[in-house]
């Protein structure tokens, strides 16, 4: 004698069974992920290196103290910059020390506040300047000394209302002049 199973109470049994089995995954997926970072906080970075770079060539780097960076990584502010290069052409035109540099690494400018100090690498003259602000703008290619200004050369000191360094021109254009200097014969 052959039995018949009913498929149909099997069925329901085995759909009801797997229902409540999804059921409880979805409630409990996710309990125990932790929560995502706030979008509002920096990035802390305690002594490295940061570096703006264009797409073929390098604009400027830093070696820094301390940094704080936004939560997106596109502005921040650099502590204790010790060594500071803007490069010219891929090669290494000016060095810069500053107690804090401001920094945009979407266009990739930049601003020096407290002592700063700009100088000229590989001149034989070894020029050097002071001032207290210095702002890059990397579309323009300009590096601005606005405030007073120091130039250092040749063991003379000659101070500027402002200094101008044009990376495009090669010149470097000072306005407002104050002091004295002696020229050898």
């Amino acid at each position: 004698m052959k039995r018949r199973i009913k498929w149909r109470p099997v069925l329901i049994v085995v759909g009801a069974a797997l229902a409540i089995y999804l059921i409880v995954g979805v409630i409990l997926a996710g309990k125990n992920t932790p929560p995502l970072p706030s979008a509002q906080n920096g990035i802390t970075l305690l002594g490295g290196r940061v570096r703006g770079n264009r797409i073929t060539t390098k604009s400027w780097s830093f070696d820094y103290t301390s940094a704080q960076l936004s939560a997106d990584g596109a502005t921040g502010t650099i502590e204790g910059v010790r060594d500071g290069i803007v490069y010219k052409k891929s090669k290494p035109y000016l060095r810069i020390t500053a107690q804090r540099i401001s920094i945009d690494t979407l266009s990739l400018n930049f601003t020096a506040i407290g002592k700063v100090t700009v100088e000229l690498i590989g001149d034989p003259l070894k020029r050097s300047f002071d001032t207290d602000l210095v702002v890059w703008t990397n579309a323009t290619k300009l590096l601005k000394m606005e405030h007073t200004s120091y130039l250092h050369a040749g063991g003379q000191t000659m101070a500027f209302n402002s200094i101008t360094v044009n990376f495009a021109t090669d010149k470097i254009h000072f306005s407002g002049i104050d002091g004295s200097t002696e020229i050898p014969k």
